[in-house]
Parts: structure tokens; C-alpha cells; sequence
């Protein structure tokens, strides 16, 4: 106990002249980074023995580098002595051995693997490794081996599966006190009692590491700021660029067309009687623009006179004229005649009782073609 009160007093001593001098170690890490620790705590290995009883001093030795801001490795060795025991109905028995682990370990860095800088003053090492185990001067268990059927005398030699965590606080661009805990995995004959699963070894530990980060490569902060003073400016300049790209409009097309309807009187007859007729005009009239309507209204050769005739002719076209002002026709858009039987518009007589209406119109048609548009987009680029 106390080695451990021994260096936990150095620590406490390197963070506080440590602090005083902390510089910004942004300004000195440099890869690689070599290292050099040592650390003191406790230990205990788990039995079915109350395993505060069993915890012991404990010691270690580090030297390793980071290759990169994430992952590193080191050789680390760890030893002093052990402890075990035993309880049954007739004894309580507790026994010492010694020990060394000797690991080969890697090392990530958790906040730069997950982080966005490759510095920070405190990290989080994810420790992961494998190595060898020799444990000696076991004769007070081996001297029950009645009872601890698999203890040994001289030595055993075994291996060692190692995970930990170690939480690293760089105190200066040199220095950094860090606390770790592992889970150590040895062979079953380790601490003389049988398991069948191995034993497990705990340990935590508080250290100190030295670190050469600014031993190559680095510059203070001094050196910095008149770095930066002498680099020449930056100049940039900017400019308009011309971005071409198909496009699809439609473009103007004029049409025109014209219709016409027939209305049939019966002999005698100028009612005008053509209902689907006038809801056909209203239609063409509505899908076209500027539309013309022209009435011409006969009457046929072979009945009744030509007075008679061209009077009739005139009561269809006048009867027409007003049915469609009536439906909803401009009557500034008509224009009408008749000519009773001066005109036969049909080959057959009783066809030219008959009122003709044509109807004419135009509108836009429109048609889609690909036309080349541009674009200008400011651009600023750097020319020095």
C-alpha cells in the first residue's frame, strides 16, 4: 500500500507543475507520437474467496507509440504479488505468490475515431492485447495441496487475453496522468484453484505517461504567429460564367376554319325549326375567336311565282337572323341575304327550300418545340 500512496503522490505533484505550464497541444502533436508510462493500483483475481480480501498492490511499465491520431500500441508489464485462498468448515487459509504479465496491447482512440479533430486534451483508449504470465514462489499453496489439488510448486507459465479501458488527460504538450482499469484472462492453474473457465484478473491503476510529441517537427506558438504573418495573402477574384440548357416552350400557331349548316322548310313554310343546328353553331362559336356568321336563305323554282318566292326567302332569312340573336349570336357578327328562286343551290327542287348558314372562325394553336436558354452564374475562384 505503500507504493500506491507513493505514486499517487508523484502524480498529484506532475498535474499541478504540469498545469501550470500547460500549453495548447494542438499546437505540438505530431505522428508519431512514442510514450513512455507508469502506473500503480490495486489488483484482485476472482475466486469464490471474498475477493476484497485478495487485492494487492500492483505495478506497471509501459513503452509504445501512436501511429496515428487513432490507433497506437505499446509493451506494457505488470507484476508484484498475488493473493488466493480458501474457506472450508476446518480452515481459513489465505496464501501469496508472485507474479508478471508481460502484454502486447493495441491502443484506440475513441475520440478521435468518432470526433472530427485529431486532438483533444482528454481521451479514451479502447485497449485490447495478448501476452504471457509467470507466476512463481507459490510454495504456501502448494503446501495444501490436499486441498488446492492443481497448485503448483516451482512456477507456471501461461498466457494472457487482455481488454481495458484508460481514461488519458494531457496535463502539458509532454505530460498526461491517466487512470485505467483491465480484465486480464489466464490459465485455470493461475491462483491454484480449479474453475474450469479460467481465471479472470482485475486490475486499476492510476499512471503517469511522457510523451515525445514535440521532440520533431513542431513549432511554438511564437513561430506560428510569425508564420502565418509571412504567408502571402490569399486572392481571389470573381467571374460570370455562361451555362447553356435545353428547353421546351410552345409556340404560337394560327388557325382557321369555317362550318356550315342546312335548315329545310317544307313547301310554304319559314319557321325556323333547327334546334340541334343553333346548339352546334353555339359550340363552334365558343371554341373560336372572331367569328363570322353568314345567312342565305332560297326558295325552290317549281312552286309559286318569283314574287312569291323571294318574299318567302325573305321570312327564312329574317327568321334564321333572329333565332340566332336569340341563341346568343352577336348580331353585329352576322350578315344575311336571300334570293328566292333566282339561286338554286341543290340540284334537287325540293331541296332549295332551304336556309344555308356558314359559320367562320380562328384561334391560336400552339405547338411545343426545344429551343438552347442560358444561364449566368457569379464564380469566385482563387488566383493566388
Amino acid at each position: 500500500m505503500k507504493l500506491i500512496k507513493n505514486l499517487c503522490t508523484a502524480a498529484m505533484m506532475t498535474l499541478a507543475a504540469a498545469t501550470a505550464n500547460a500549453q495548447d497541444g494542438e499546437n505540438y502533436l505530431v505522428y508519431p507520437q512514442i510514450f513512455i508510462g507508469a502506473q500503480g493500483g490495486a489488483q484482485t483475481t476472482l475466486t469464490d474467496y471474498n475477493n476484497w480480501k485478495l487485492a494487492t498492490p500492483t505495478a506497471s511499465f509501459s513503452i509504445g507509440s501512436f501511429f496515428t491520431p487513432v490507433v497506437g500500441a505499446r509493451l506494457h508489464l505488470n507484476g508484484t504479488w498475488n493473493k488466493g485462498g480458501y474457506k472450508d468448515d476446518a480452515e481459513d487459509f489465505k496464501y501469496k505468490y508472485r507474479y508478471l504479465t508481460t502484454d502486447l496491447d493495441m491502443m484506440v482512440n475513441l475520440c478521435t475515431l468518432i470526433g472530427r479533430k485529431n486532438y483533444y486534451p482528454l481521451n479514451v483508449y479502447l485497449i485490447g492485447g495478448i501476452g504471457f504470465n509467470y507466476a512463481w514462489d507459490n510454495s504456501d499453496a502448494f503446501a495444501r495441496k490436499d486441498k488446492l489439488f492443481i497448485a503448483y510448486d516451482d512456477h507456471c507459465f501461461s498466457h494472457n487475453a487482455r481488454v481495458g479501458l484508460q481514461l488519458d488527460w494531457n496535463v502539458s504538450k509532454h505530460v498526461g496522468i491517466n487512470l485505467e482499469v483491465d480484465a486480464n484472462n489466464l490459465k485455470d492453474r493461475y491462483n491454484s484453484k480449479m474453475s474450469s473457465k479460467g481465471d479472470w484478473q482485475l486490475t486499476a491503476q492510476l499512471g503517469v505517461a511522457y510523451k515525445f510529441s514535440a521532440k520533431k517537427g513542431t513549432r511554438s506558438k511564437g513561430q506560428e504567429a510569425k508564420s502565418k504573418e509571412q504567408e502571402p495573402a490569399e486572392v481571389w477574384e470573381t467571374r460570370q460564367d455562361t451555362i447553356w440548357y435545353d428547353d421546351v416552350v410552345e409556340a404560337s400557331r394560327p388557325m382557321e376554319t369555317s362550318k356550315t349548316w342546312t335548315v329545310f322548310y317544307e313547301s310554304g313554310q319559314s319557321d325556323f325549326e333547327a334546334n340541334s343546328q343553333l346548339q352546334a353553331i353555339g359550340a363552334f362559336l365558343r371554341e373560336w375567336s372572331d367569328c363570322k356568321v353568314e345567312v342565305k336563305s332560297y326558295a325552290d323554282k317549281k312552286t309559286g311565282n318569283p314574287q312569291k318566292n323571294m318574299e318567302l326567302s325573305r321570312q327564312r332569312c329574317e327568321k334564321a337572323v333572329k333565332a340566332l340573336v336569340d341563341a346568343g349570336v352577336p348580331a353585329s357578327s352576322i350578315t344575311s341575304n336571300y334570293y328566292g328562286d333566282t339561286i338554286q343551290p341543290f340540284a334537287e327542287n325540293d331541296k332549295n327550300r332551304v336556309t344555308i348558314i356558314l359559320a367562320s372562325g380562328h384561334k391560336d394553336g400552339g405547338e411545343k418545340k426545344m429551343v438552347k436558354k442560358f444561364r449566368t452564374k457569379e464564380v469566385r475562384y482563387r488566383v493566388k
